[in-house]
Formats: structure tokens, C-alpha cells, sequence
């Protein structure tokens, strides 16, 4: 844009008296003219420093613009086109602000006969009720979105161009082809704006309006808000966009009719359905605009500042197990009855696999401080997505998802984040496919993972080549709706959390040695469930409690799954002090509290047959080595190259950062303890590589600055409060807002 040296803005509204005085702010646009056909507008905008020179006839400065931005109503488009046409210079890029492109492509090819090649349409999505120069804000385009929809003629410059302006009124761009842009305006601007104008209109000509509006609520005055923008404004939109507009309507209309229906039959479970549906898509809706959930955390830029942390004392409660939530969502959703659940996780990673099944029709009441209400619909009672199924970050999502989506009549999509997008999916893909599902992936066998429905599924019996709980569980989770038995042996113990749930729900699981298998044709039984704390969660808590100088903590109600103990048994070998108190068992699940005091750990080798029981924990564990007497081992951890990164190598990184001498292998990773010391680490979108590089300051000589920790939400939503709480000293910082 710094070619430009003239920028005429036709049309000094709200919208085009805002882009002219962020232009102007931002020392960009060269020479500002503005045009407007009130002369009073156009001298307030000259007095105000909105504009340099203006006029009400835009011919005037036609031919010195470089860029000319119509901003004017799209009713009024045509003839505005038609008056700068005769005057067009070839290489003046023109844009425009209109909220329905396809009318005013319509109109510039009416004018000119085809677009011409240096107009680049765009609109942005910001506004007010308020209109004219006085209305004007030099920040109305701060963080708001303005979509550009490029026509396969326009030079790349031109585009390069009208990109660069927007964006340097603080706005994000982004492109979108002309009518997917109308339909989603119709469906998100327009067809809000018609409902508000109908329903006050209608109350209006009641009788008893005056009585109605005076009792009216919050509720009704935040809706109908958008009722009191510009009448011929909004005329003349709903005329140009008239056939996307009547498509939601239609929509809309559907759904309404689906609701009336449920009020009239009083089915209370059906506006269950919707109710929650709606609250859900709106919470949804509402992280999207925060960049918070179900969206690329790319987007969000949080780091972490790690002090030299203090002892740490008190009793704590870290979230519920994330493997038992998922699968509590999974099999209570497949069941016949309603599922209660307790202590469910509400990070990203388990809200990812409850939405996939609200997305699939499922009634589910909640979060709610960890409760949940499933109402299953049996396993043949989900219905089609009307999307791909976005899984965020979460692995577990996608692999079991895939082994239940395997045995549906429907096609369905499993998508997820930049991260998730990059790990290995045809461990599960193979055994599916021998199954008898079609299952297709990405190149390189990575997701998006697209699986076929109708197919009929058949037993197997699968002898494992990794030790891994995931493709374990898609495959049985899959064999419940295959004929005959399905079998699946593994290389080493693994987490059996499918297995005992399944029993669980009443699906009856046979087990003999390193061997599981169930019989296809079977029904789930809702069942009430209380998700004990995390244990790959408590287990930054142990590390902490142990390598932190004059420590002693309490983490309460802690799930000890016999296959989840490596990172207790691992540490106790290094020295730590570990005990467990008021052991119990709940839903099948043993759970105890954990009391940690601080101990002189020392280095070993650790034993091969503990490495899948700990898998998931090795991050932390590898500080622990790091602040323990001599040098520690580990081998046969091939698996935790797959993980969201490459944890052996990722943390090694880390690790020689701050000082601390290792030594990488294809399998593992030799670590000499010693001191550790200050510096700036990055945990490569790692949720479990963030948190242990925090846990590592309490033994740092100085700050750690830990880069990209915004994934940590996704299993450990309150991390920084719960450890600042016992005796860290994090602080975070956030440069996405």
C-alpha cells in the first residue's frame, strides 16, 4: 500500500468515515478524500481531520485516485460504479464495503460487463446502530474480521493491497469465495436482523404493546437491540442478498417448526435436545471469539514466566482423569438410559469429544462443576454430523472416535488443530480396515480421517505392534458393532480404562493375560460414574513435591489405574517419598490420596516394563531426573516421538537450555542430574512439555521463560492458580490479546 499516494473514500457513513480515519492514523493512503452527498458531512469530516479535501461529486477526483473505497449503501452501488467509469484510470484498484457480493458483482458486471480486473470486493464485518461522520470511530475495525472475495482476475497486488489497508486498521482478513460469503452473512448479520425487525413489529401492533415492552427484560432489549439500525439500510440488504436471505429463513423456519412441535407434544426431551444444543453452540460461539476452544491454538500466543519457586505445602485437588472422561462421554452417550457423571474434565481436549456427540444428536446437560448428564441413544443411535467433527488437539478424540464412527450408517469426518493434524492415524486405520471399514486419511496416513459409513464390520483378532491404549480401545470400541469376536493382544500393559467401563456399562469384556476381546451385537447400560483426579495430571504435582526443598503435599482422590502407576513406581526407585492414604475403589477405579514430601532422588535406569504404564508422564519424570544424584536411562519410549511433539527430543532441547547435560537416542534418552539453570524454553504446542518446564524452576537458579503454553488447557484447565496456590511462582503472559 505505500504506492498509494491518493485515496478517495466515496461515502463518508459510519463505515467509510472510520477507514479514513484509521488510514489517517495510521499514516497510510497517502492524500485522503472523502465524498459524500451531504456537503455538511463532507465539511465536518475536513474539520474533524477525517479527511484532507472532499466533495459532494466524486468525478471531481476520480482520475488522481490510486484507491478508491465505495462505501455506499448496495442499492446505490450501480450508479456509483457507473459515475466513476468514465473516469477510471486502469491501474486504480477499487474496493468496496458491501454486505452482499453477489449484488454487487452483479452490479459491476451490469456496468462495466465483466469486473474489471483491479477490483478487489470485500466487506467488513463491523457497525453500529449509529450512522454519518459524527458516528465515526478510529478503532471500529480493532479485532473485528473483514472477509475479501477475490475474483480469479484480480492481480495478486491488488488483492496484496486492499489486505494491507484493512489490516492496517487493526482488522483481520480473511478470503472467502461470493456465495459461501453471502450465505454465511445471511445466516450470522442478516437473518438476526430480520427476526429482531418482525418480532418488535409484531408486538408492536398488539394492543397491549406499551404493557408488554414496559416489563420487558434484559433478555428482550439485548435481542431486539439491532431492530433500531438504519430501516432502508437494512431494505435494501435483505433486496440484494434476497436468495441467501430466504435460505435461512427457510432453515430457521424448519427449526422452529421442530420446536412448536416439541412445546405442543409437551416432549420434554426434545427441547431438552435443542435447549442444550443451543447453549452449547453458543458458548462455542463465544470461545471462537475469544480464541479460546475447539479452534487452532495457534491463535493464541501465552507464555509463561517461571520463578524460583519456595517450598510447597497444602492439600490439592488436581482435574478429573482426561482417558475417563472421554470415554464416560463415549460409551454414556451409546447407552440405553441416562448417564450421571461426576468430576468430569472440563478442558479442551474432553469438551472436544462431548461436542463431537451433541454434534451427532446426543442430549447432554452440562458441564456444570464437573457434572454431566448423558441421554444415551443406544449404540445405532447417533445421527449424521452436519460437519466434520473438530477435535481440537485431542489424539484420544480421534482414535476411538474413529473405531465407533467405523460401525455408524453415516459418513463422517474427524478433523482437529495444526497439531493434531501432524500425528499418525493408520495404526488405527490398518486394524479398521481389516475389520472391514474404509477408512481414508491424509498423506502420510495423517488426519483428516474420513470413514465410510454403512459398512458391515467382522471380528478380529489383533495382535498389536505397539503397546498403545488408544488403537487398543478403537478396536474394541469398534468390535461392538462387528459380528463374532473381536480380540486384541498387546505387546506390554497398557491403560485398561476401555475395558473396565465397558464392564462397566454391562458389555461384557473378557481378559486373559496381555489379551481382551467382546463379542459384537451387545448393549450398553447407562451407569453413573465419579472420575477420580488424574494421575498424569498429579504427577507434575509428585515431581514438584519431591525435587522442592522442604516440601510436603496432599493430592486427594487420585486415580490409580494398575496401568497408570509407572510414574509412582519410577519415582519411589529414584528415592522419592510417596505414600498413599484413604485408598479406595470407585466405579471400578482404584483411587487414593497421594502424600508427596521432599526427598534426594538419584538416578537409574528405568525398567523397560514401567515405560507404557508411564508414558504420558515421561516429560516431568525427565526433570525429576534432572534434579536427581547421577545419571538415568531410559529405553524402549519409541512412542514418545508420536505424542503432540517429539517429547525425547523436544525436551532434550529444554533440558541442554537450561544447562542440563543429556544425551539423545532413537529410544530414549540418558540424563545426568545436576543444576539447573536459567533461560528461555519452547514447549512446541506441548501441553505436558509446559507444565514440567514449570515444574522444573523450583530448582532452577533463575527464570525459565517457557514459550507457547497455551495448549495446556487442553488437559489441565487452572494449572497456574492450583500450582501458584502451593508454592510456584508462575506468572503469564499474553500477546494474543
Amino acid at each position: 500500500m505505500d504506492t498509494v499516494k491518493t485515496t478517495l473514500v466515496i461515502g463518508l457513513g459510519l463505515i467509510g468515515g472510520s477507514l479514513a480515519l484509521a488510514l489517517k492514523k495510521a499514516g497510510l493512503g497517502g492524500h485522503i478524500i472523502g465524498c459524500d452527498r451531504d456537503q455538511d458531512e463532507v465539511e465536518l469530516a475536513i474539520s474533524i481531520g477525517m479527511i484532507d479535501q472532499g466533495s459532494v461529486r466524486a468525478e471531481d477526483w476520480i482520475e488522481q485516485a490510486d484507491l478508491i473505497v465505495i462505501s455506499v449503501p448496495v442499492i446505490a452501488m450501480e450508479s456509483v460504479m457507473a459515475q466513476i467509469r468514465p473516469l477510471l484510470r486502469p491501474d486504480t484498484i477499487v474496493t468496496d464495503v458491501g454486505s452482499s457480493k453477489g449484488s454487487v458483482l452483479a452490479s459491476a458486471e451490469k456496468v462495466w460487463g465483466s469486473l474489471p480486473d483491479n477490483f478487489v470486493l470485500g466487506h467488513p464485518i463491523a457497525g453500529s446502530e449509529k450512522s454519518g461522520v459524527a458516528a465515526a470511530l478510529v478503532d471500529l475495525y480493532q479485532r473485528h474480521k473483514v472477509i475479501v472475495t477475490p475474483a480469479e482476475n484480480n492481480p495478486q497486488a491488488a488483492v496484496r493491497c486492499v489486505t494491507q489497508m484493512w489490516q492496517a486498521c487493526g482488522a483481520e482478513v480473511l478470503s472467502m469465495d461470493i456465495p459461501h460469503h453471502d450465505e454465511v452473512l445471511a445466516a450470522t448479520s442478516h437473518l438476526p436482523h430480520l427476526l429482531a425487525f418482525s418480532l418488535v413489529d409484531t408486538l408492536a401492533r398488539q394492543d397491549e404493546s406499551l404493557e408488554i415492552f414496559r416489563y420487558a427484560a434484559g433478555g428482550f432489549r439485548d435481542f431486539t437491540r439491532i431492530a433500531a439500525s438504519d430501516p432502508v439500510m437494512w431494505r435494501d440488504i435483505f433486496t440484494a442478498n434476497q436468495r441467501a436471505v430466504l435460505k435461512a429463513l427457510t432453515e430457521f423456519e424448519q427449526g422452529l417448526a421442530i420446536l412448536r412441535t416439541a412445546v405442543e407434544q409437551s416432549d420434554s426431551d426434545a427441547m431438552l435436545g435443542i435447549f442444550t444444543r443451543a447453549k452449547s453452540a453458543r458458548e462455542h460461539f463465544s470461545r471462537i471469539l475469544e480464541n479460546s476452544a475447539y479452534i487452532p491454538m495457534q491463535n493464541k500466543l501465552i507464555h509463561y514466566r517461571a520463578a524460583p519457586g519456595g517450598a510447597l505445602s497444602g492439600r490439592l485437588r488436581v482435574p478429573g482423569d482426561k482417558s475417563i472422561s472421554h470415554r464416560s462421554i463415549m460409551l454414556g452417550s451409546l447407552a440405553e438410559g441416562t448417564t450421571h457423571i461426576k468430576g468430569f474434565l472440563e478442558g479442551e481436549d474432553s469438551l472436544a469429544t462431548l461436542q463431537a456427540f451433541r454434534d451427532m444428536g446426543v442430549v447432554i446437560e452440562g458441564p456444570h462443576q464437573g457434572e454431566v448428564t448423558v441421554h444415551g441413544v443406544g449404540l445405532h443411535g447417533l445421527k449424521k454430523p452436519a460437519g466434520p467433527l473438530y477435535l481440537g488437539n485431542s489424539g484420544t478424540s480421534m482414535r476411538l472416535l474413529a473405531g465407533l464412527m467405523a460401525g455408524q450408517s453415516f459418513d463422517v469426518e474427524l478433523t482437529g488443530d495444526a497439531s493434531l493434524t501432524k500425528r499418525p492415524m493408520e495404526r488405527v486405520a490398518k486394524p479398521l480396515r481389516e475389520m472391514g471399514a474404509v477408512v481414508e486419511t491424509a498423506e502420510g496416513g495423517r488426519p483428516p480421517m474420513l470413514i465410510r459409513g454403512g459398512q458391515q464390520l467382522k471380528g478380529i483378532d489383533y495382535v498389536m505392534p505397539m503397546a498403545s491404549a488408544q488403537v487398543k480401545s478403537c478396536v474394541l470400541l469398534a468390535g461392538l458393532y462387528a459380528q463374532g469376536e473381536t480380540q486384541t493382544t498387546e505387546p506390554a500393559p497398557t491403560r485398561d480404562h476401555t475395558e473396565r467401563m465397558l464392564t462397566g456399562f454391562g458389555y461384557s469384556v473378557a481378559r486373559n493375560g496381555a489379551s481382551a476381546s467382546l463379542q459384537g451385537g451387545g448393549k450398553l447400560v447407562a451407569s453413573d460414574i465419579d472420575v477420580p483426579s488424574d494421575i498424569s495430571s498429579a504427577a507434575f504435582f509428585m515431581v514438584a513435591g519431591s525435587i522442592a526443598p522442604d516440601s510436603e503435599i496432599v493430592i486427594e482422590h487420585v486415580g490409580l489405574n494398575p496401568t497408570r502407576v509407572g510414574v509412582i513406581n519410577i519415582l519411589k526407585l529414584m528415592g522419592a517419598d510417596i505414600t498413599l492414604e484413604n485408598e479406595a475403589e470407585v466405579g471400578g477405579e482404584p483411587v487414593a490420596d497421594i502424600r508427596v514430601r521432599s526427598a534426594q532422588l538419584k538416578g537409574i535406569d528405568i525398567p523397560e516394563d514401567q515405560v507404557p504404564l508411564a508414558i504420558d508422564e515421561f516429560p516431568v519424570l525427565f526433570v525429576a531426573a534432572a534434579c536427581a544424584e547421577g545419571v538415568t536411562r531410559l529405553r524402549g519410549a519409541e512412542e514418545l516421538r508420536v505424542k503432540e511433539s517429539d517429547r525425547i527430543q523436544v525436551m532434550a532441547d529444554g533440558l541442554l537450555a537450561l544447562g542440563v547435560d543429556c544425551t539423545v537416542v532413537e529410544d530414549g534418552i540418558d540424563i545426568v542430574g545436576g543444576v539447573i539453570g536459567s533461560g528461555s524454553v519452547h514447549s512446541r504446542d506441548d501441553h505436558r512439555i509446559a507444565m514440567s518446564f514449570a515444574v522444573a524452576s523450583l530448582r532452577s537458579e533463575g527464570e525459565i521463560f517457557i514459550e507457547d503454553c497455551a495448549n495446556v488447557a487442553t488437559s489441565f484447565p487452572g494449572f497456574v492458580e492450583l500450582a501458584n496456590g502451593a508454592g510456584f511462582n508462575l506468572s503469564v503472559e499474553d500477546e494474543s490479546l
